[in-house]
């Protein structure tokens, strides 16, 4: 499986010395986190496990940064000044220099996060198409996506995806396959995000194929069970009915 082309070259991390908290008024317990995360959980992690599996070579590679666990702050001055976004991705920075300081200051980084994204939840729905566009086109983020498991219930739509232009995010276009399967081209990604009845999916226009997640996965599992239960009870009628048979010809002699 390839990778996005290595037009990213790694970003020397600019550290600017420890962070003085104390002197930012920095609140660790200041988040942009949802109180239904549950909710939303499963589509995230099975979005982020695609990501991660794209990227073959992901924990040998200190060039890309993916991650939902840190808060994208935009104001040195300030690091109240964040955003959490449920899943980012940036290519060309130094990632084992970013992790240990649970956030993302992109003044440090050298770059702001290439890819953003956001999943439908009751309490930020509305925050996710008010709100979040604006802050992320402030930071710079080229590309911010929304996905909605239920369809559009709490976004408008099942599937958003906006490259930054002007300022502002200008929609991508989005496609419905004949089997039903909205699709939506992400250049910074090199794949088209995908809404299949409420699960995220993605697709690899490179090769012509979608990327395995875990529901397929599982049926692809039960579906081998089940056929070796099949012939495992093919065998064993196969046995009884051999066995039927030779008591009847010993009957006979």
């Amino acid at each position: 499986m390839t990778t996005k082309p290595s037009k990213y070259k790694m970003i020397p991390y600019r550290r600017q010395g420890e962070i003085d908290y104390a002197s930012l008024d920095f609140d660790p317990d200041v988040a942009d986190v949802p109180e239904d995360a549950m909710e939303q959980n499963l589509e995230l992690s099975e979005i982020e496990n695609l990501l991660r599996a794209y990227v073959t070579d992901f924990g040998r590679r200190p060039d890309i940064f993916l991650d939902r666990d840190t808060n994208v702050c935009y104001d040195p001055a300030n690091l109240n000044v964040r955003i959490a976004p449920d899943l980012y991705l940036v290519w060309g920075v130094d990632a084992r220099a970013i992790r240990p300081r649970k956030l993302y200051l992109p003044w440090e980084a050298g770059k702001p996060p290439d890819w953003a994204l956001e999943v439908a939840s009751s309490s930020t729905a509305w925050r996710d198409v008010n709100r979040k566009p604006a802050i992320y086109a402030r930071i710079g983020v080229p590309e911010y996506w929304r996905f909605d498991p239920t369809g559009g219930g709490y976004y408008g739509q099942p599937l958003y995806g906006g490259t930054l232009t002007g300022g502002a995010y200008r929609p991508i276009q989005t496609t419905t396959e004949p089997d039903g399967i909205l699709k939506a081209y992400s250049e910074t990604l090199g794949l088209s995000l995908c809404w299949d009845e409420g699960w995220p999916r993605l697709y690899n226009p490179a090769t012509g194929e979608y990327l395995e997640n875990w529901r397929q996965e599982r049926a692809a599992r039960q579906e081998a069970e089940a056929a070796m239960q099949e012939a495992e009870a093919s065998r064993q009628e196969a046995e009884a009915e051999n066995r039927r048979l030779r008591q009847r010809l010993r009957l006979l002699e």
